[in-house]
């Protein structure tokens, strides 16, 4: 079945505010914002204190969010705010479809794993994926696991974990289950 396009749906949005004239589209085409690019990574090349570390922010898209910054009067502490709400934001930067910056090399590429996240818990910040396991009480074998990015959360993979088999078990979780009682057999 095939889902109709809703008022929302992002290439919606995207071609209302071309037909708008957004003014970022014209800015990102009337300049040639490449031409920047040797440059810029002349001026901010740094040295390598060792190996490892994440790579700098594509020098070019900075550029153009400091634009940003100057033609909206956005503060440095709202540009991530703004950039992640506006679609017109994230197209003029280039962070639509998934785009790659063009200064990542094939190298750089293998270096940065692109279906990772990041997910804070416990007030620290944690950058990669999460395994959730279903380990049978009386053998302790694992007998399902799951391997998610790192933002999701425990209890969104609890029904993927359960089959028919386990509706006569009691259910043990840690507490990221906590809340609602889970009915195992609305479950499976």
């Amino acid at each position: 079945m095939t889902m109709q396009k809703g008022f929302f749906t992002e290439d919606l949005r995207l071609s209302e505010l071309s037909e708008h004239g957004d003014p970022l589209q014209k800015l990102k085409t009337m300049i040639p914002w490449e031409n920047f690019r040797h440059k810029l990574n002349r001026i901010l090349k740094k040295e390598a204190k060792g190996p490892g570390g994440r790579p700098p922010f594509d020098y070019v898209m900075m550029l153009k969010i400091l634009v940003l910054q100057r033609v909206y009067n956005i503060s440095d502490s709202r540009m991530q705010y703004q950039i992640m709400d506006r679609l017109s934001f994230m197209r003029f930067l280039g962070l639509k479809e998934g785009e790659v910056p063009k200064d990542w090399s094939e190298n750089k590429l293998r270096q940065k794993d692109v279906d990772a996240r990041w997910a804070t818990k416990g007030g620290q910040r944690h950058y990669g994926y999460k395994n959730h396991i279903k380990v049978d009480r009386k053998s302790k074998l694992i007998k399902n696991y799951i391997v998610t990015s790192a933002e999701v959360h425990d209890s969104q993979i609890l029904e993927d974990h359960l089959e028919e088999t386990d509706s006569h078990h009691e259910l043990y979780a840690d507490s990221a289950y906590t809340g609602t009682p889970t009915d195992k057999r609305n479950l499976v």
